[in-house]
């Protein structure tokens, strides 16, 4: 584990805003993302019947319906270890492989930073 108090203050705000989200919509992940031009979006996991989507991927999606053109930075809040596959790839089809996507517990301790890959 990292102390999340050693990032950068974007980043750790982009924690702050995943950790929220999970906690007041009360889903299972949380997280956020931070364009270009320094917006963030952020946003839970979607379960309707007819779409799921993991909070990385709306937030991705937020993103890119709001104009963004690429990504900075992503953050996850999540009771898993790592960043999925296709949370990752969301991630790089807007920012590129090397956009970091930093993944905390709930408690909002980052577990890992890796990259969009």
């Amino acid at each position: 584990m990292t102390d999340s108090n050693a990032l950068e203050p974007e980043d750790r705000k982009i924690v702050t805003l995943a950790r929220s989200v999970r906690a007041r919509n009360g889903v299972p992940e949380g997280a956020a993302v931070r364009d270009e031009t320094g917006r963030t979006y952020a946003a839970g996991t979607v379960a309707l019947e007819s779409l799921r989507l993991s909070a990385l991927q709306t937030a991705v999606a937020m993103a890119v319906a709001s104009g963004a053109k690429s990504l900075e930075a992503a953050a996850v809040v999540t009771e898993a270890e790592t960043a999925s596959a296709d949370d990752r790839a969301a991630v790089r089809d807007l920012g590129g492989p090397g956009t970091p996507v930093l993944v905390a517990g709930p408690d909002g301790a980052l577990r890992a930073t890796l990259t969009a890959g």
